[in-house]
């Protein structure tokens, strides 16, 4: 699944616009490297977005192309 996908889906990032965009202005990086939205999203990637001061470090633990709301939380843990 694309990155900016992910981000929506996970509902990480409320539209999929503004994760596309958060992509390509480097504030979102994938295993420690900056990621383009296209990037394929795996199990066990540790995904960096940077919010302004804020930096929201999550592991993915799951892939699926639809969640409901309330299981959204599922599909990745917060690091540190």
């Amino acid at each position: 699944m694309r990155l900016d996908k992910f981000l929506k889906v996970s509902r990480i990032i409320k539209r999929r616009t503004v994760a596309n965009n958060a992509c390509d202005t480097d504030h979102v990086s994938v295993n420690g490297r900056p990621a383009k939205a296209s990037y394929d999203v795996k199990e066990n990637d540790i995904i960096q977005i940077t919010f302004g001061d804020k930096v929201l470090k999550v592991k993915v633990k799951d892939v699926r192309e639809h969640v409901l709301k309330a299981d959204a939380s599922e599909l990745y843990e917060v690091v540190e």
